[in-house]
């Protein structure tokens, strides 16, 4: 079960942001637009993530909109209209042909990305990076003219084949998950290589999700994915953000978000790192 009545072991510095987390609404309310469900979406308000929030001191929130309401925003926009644009972000999923109004709407609530996403459970398949191009770069144009972000939920494989067209990209752009690289494969997998020659290389869009390493760990403690986590964050520790990814859909029984948030000390045991993590970085990023 979940383990939110864990006592933290740091507290977030003053105005620190939870920039990856969901909300998920009363059903009869808020329908589920996704036919092909892969999880039971929870119930979990935006009261009840507040508790967390609040036990873990952080003061700036980043709404993602979760896979099971499709391109209905409607439980997003509610969150983000009672937490207020002052301290409240968002990304959201929109269709190709979404109208300059709606996208006008969405940012003067506080959105300021949209999401690519493929279930990061989807198993090889051939051709699939090539057909997404379309909509990234669609939605890559889109972004530009707002000054908006991309998004990235995939799969690990589809991370690493989408990686040449992702240093192209003119917005910046985050990967959520640490791009699904499953810890597995090591901190020296071709994947993690080629990331890192992005964050150290390229043009300064890419940013990566401290987040859900219970999707690309399996192991005890997920010590694996240390080594993975300090490659990256010798790289670039000034495009890495942290987020909660509470409720955690299917894992919510498995893991809780402040084990995540304590696991965040672990890896960043100084509080300069953290601070750069928690407040600077998404303060940068969201425009906060």
């Amino acid at each position: 079960m979940r383990q939110d009545n864990l006592l933290p072991t740091f507290r977030a510095p003053a105005g620190a942001c939870d920039a990856h987390f969901h909300i998920f609404g009363d059903p009869t309310v808020y329908p589920y637009q996704d036919p092909k469900l892969r999880y039971k979406p929870p119930y979990a308000p935006l009261s009840e993530y507040m508790k967390t929030a609040n036990h873990l001191g952080f003061e700036r929130f980043v709404v993602v909109q979760p896979s099971a309401y499709g391109r209905d925003n409607s439980c997003l926009v509610d969150a983000m209209k009672e937490l207020g644009v002052s301290k409240c972000r968002a990304i959201v999923d929109v269709d190709d042909d979404v109208s300059d109004t709606e996208l006008e709407k969405l940012n003067a609530l506080g959105a300021r990305g949209v999401r690519i996403n493929v279930s990061p459970i989807h198993p090889y398949e051939d051709g699939l990076a090539d057909r997404l191009l379309k909509r990234i770069g669609r939605m890559e144009a889109r972004c530009a003219e707002i000054g908006w972000q991309l998004d990235f939920l995939l799969p690990g494989w589809l991370t690493e084949h989408l990686l040449e067209r992702m240093s192209k990209l003119k917005v910046n752009f985050t990967l959520a998950h640490m791009g699904m690289l499953l810890a597995k494969d090591g901190p020296n997998q071709p994947g993690l290589n080629r990331l890192i020659d992005l964050l150290v290389n390229g043009n300064g869009h890419c940013w990566i999700k401290l987040t859900a390493v219970y999707r690309m760990s399996k192991v005890p403690g997920y010590t694996d994915a240390e080594p993975i986590v300090h490659r990256l964050m010798d790289a670039a520790l000034n495009r890495l953000i942290w987020g909660s990814d509470d409720p955690h859909a299917s894992f919510a029984d498995q893991v809780g978000s402040v084990e995540l948030f304590n696991l965040l000390g672990e890896w960043a045991p100084d509080e300069a790192s953290r601070k750069a993590i928690l407040l600077d970085n998404p303060v940068k990023l969201y425009g906060f």
